[in-house]
């Protein structure tokens, strides 16, 4: 049996947000997969949830005018990577959302609601690094918007003030396009497992050179992770097999894996170089 007090259920965002900010004790759910499982595992006593899943709106796909590809924060992860908009202007997304557990979880877990929990396994994170997402964050009052960049604190914990909700993942026109990205997750199971390292990589060239290079990183530091390094090393570089092989192995100063019963950091450090260079190779194609 759920200890569960109350249930908040709003029809819209504005009740939401008016209910958020005179109860600041109330723990959000939007899709559930982890706020139920932290219930089973008596982890809240008597709790208070402020559901979002009967508000309207919040789970669309749009382009805007200016070309911002708009993302509601309780799209699910099967719309994600079933969109048109998304496979056609940012695959690596849809890749990143369909390695995210098993249909059951990815019909109901929100992309926001990944984002909110912290997790630096959240597989949505590193492919919106690459991608320099921003949050939009509103509260009754006022709203706000930051770079997902900069919002994660540290391993399950995020800087949203007191009455916030995340409503919006914005993706602007420059960051997409003329890019093509990859994402692989390396996991010990082969389906419905988090990841032990997740790399995403989001590449713009000109003649086989370097213009823009994005690598980011999920489980390699206490938070999701750019590799400034190789970043900026890469700048004008050809992709010849020893150049993306260096590029490969710069990211490892800005990595900083931990051991743990899912793999040892040396072993990281071997994933992050090894799907590196194979996501460079798969960008750059057959030259």
């Amino acid at each position: 049996m759920f200890d569960i007090k109350q249930v908040y259920e709003p029809m819209c965002l504005k009740s939401a947000l008016e209910i958020y900010q005179n109860n600041p004790h109330l723990t959000i759910i939007a899709g559930g997969t982890d706020v139920l499982i932290n219930l089973r595992h008596g982890k809240y006593e008597e709790v208070e949830l402020l559901s979002l899943q009967k508000i309207k709106g919040l789970d669309e796909i749009k382009i805007l005018e200016d070309g911002t590809i708009e993302i509601g924060a309780l799209t699910t992860f099967t719309k994600i990577f079933r969109n048109d908009i998304i496979n056609k202007h940012v695959p690596i997304l849809a890749e990143a959302a369909v390695s995210m557990g098993g249909p059951q979880i990815r019909n109901i877990a929100t992309i926001g609601g990944n984002i909110c929990n912290g997790a630096v396994s959240a597989d949505s994170a590193p492919a919106l690094f690459t991608l320099n997402a921003l949050l939009y964050l509103e509260t009754a009052n006022a709203s706000r918007t930051i770079p997902i960049t900069e919002f994660y604190a540290g391993p399950g914990r995020v800087k949203l003030q007191p009455g916030e909700i995340l409503t919006k993942i914005l993706i602007t026109k420059d960051n997409y396009e003329n890019f093509k990205g990859k994402y692989f997750k390396f996991s010990n199971r082969k389906a419905m497992d988090i990841a032990m390292i997740g790399v995403a990589v989001l590449l713009n060239t000109t003649d086989n050179k370097v213009n823009d290079l994005r690598i980011a990183l999920g489980v390699s530091a206490p938070t999701p992770i750019r590799c400034q390094e190789a970043e900026k090393t890469s700048l004008g570089l050809e992709l010849t097999e020893e150049n993306m092989k260096r590029i490969s192995e710069l990211t490892i100063l800005d990595a900083k894996p931990r051991d743990s019963w899912r793999g040892s950091k040396a072993y990281r450090e071997h994933l992050i170089k090894v799907l590196t260079y194979r996501a460079l190779r798969e960008l750059r194609g057959n030259k």
